[in-house]
């Protein structure tokens, strides 16, 4: 059975995918794929050819760095073990007509692959747990809005999950109790959600037109006024969780005042960036 390592300086995803699509080509070759991520340096280099050499296989990789890849081809070589650079000659072949030179960092791929599926699990997440939904899975979210109707929840949710976020919402009903779960999660995850009632009940007056005036006292501005009053009534019984006013702001200047909140703070006080 052939031996065929599969060498890369990320995970190896892109160089496994490329051989098997090839392989399919030889429907009764007999191979074995071994895996050896995360070769960054010459001595990682040799290691993996003396292995290959051992066992008589051969070498597929998407090696990045030009100095690893000069030293795969070289030691290959010098222990007559061949090598399949994938990626060298395709980056090369770019770099001349794209006039722009590469930026040869090993893990890139897999970095934006991480971050697009990132991006899909959290935006699955905040439609999961849009407006109450499965209050049992609450202390999954890493950021959890609570507020009243029409104070930008969903959106937010949405916008925050794009940026990466598991966000969660809990909508505010008038005499309605929250759920008992958000007495038990740390308290900087939570951000209450205010707004001028005046403006609030303005909002509501577009979405009953909408609905052809079927809300009933949903709109009415001494409604939303009691429904806000009582929002602030809960709040107050939490002073640990930040309050942030949305009345006339845009989603994006709201999210970022939700994310300076929600980052983890050093020892000295500052923001971290997300990781």
């Amino acid at each position: 059975m052939q031996k065929i390592f599969v060498v890369s300086d990320g995970t190896g995803g892109t160089a496994k995918r490329a051989l098997s699509a090839a392989l399919t080509q030889f429907a009764d070759a007999k191979v074995e794929i071994i895996e050896r991520p995360n070769i960054r340096d010459q001595e990682q280099v040799e290691s993996v050819v003396k292995e290959a050499e051992k066992v008589e296989g051969f070498i597929v990789h998407t090696l990045v760095s030009n100095n690893t890849r000069d030293a795969m081809l070289r030691i290959g070589r010098l222990y007559n073990v061949p090598t399949f650079d994938l990626i060298g000659p395709f980056i090369e072949r770019l770099s001349q007509h794209l006039s722009i030179t590469p930026s040869m960092k090993p893990g890139l791929f897999r970095q934006l692959n991480e971050a697009y599926f990132r991006r899909i699990e959290t935006m699955e997440f905040a439609f999961n747990h849009d407006d109450g939904l499965r209050p049992n899975e609450l202390d999954k979210a890493e950021i959890i809005l609570v507020g009243v109707s029409r104070t930008f929840k969903t959106p937010l949710s949405i916008y925050l999950a794009t940026k990466g976020w598991f966000v969660a919402n809990v909508p505010i009903v008038l005499k309605m109790p929250l759920p008992e779960i958000l007495d038990q999660l740390p308290p900087q995850r939570i951000i209450g959600l205010r707004a001028d009632p005046i403006r609030l009940s303005q909002l509501r007056i577009v979405r009953d037109q909408r609905l052809h005036s079927s809300t009933g006292d949903y709109a009415k501005p001494e409604h939303v006024a009691q429904e806000m009053a009582y929002a602030m009534r809960l709040f107050s019984k939490n002073p640990k969780w930040a309050i942030i006013d949305v009345t006339s702001k845009p989603i994006e200047e709201i999210a970022s005042e939700i994310i300076t909140l929600s980052r983890p703070k050093s020892k000295n006080g500052e923001n971290n960036s997300k990781a």
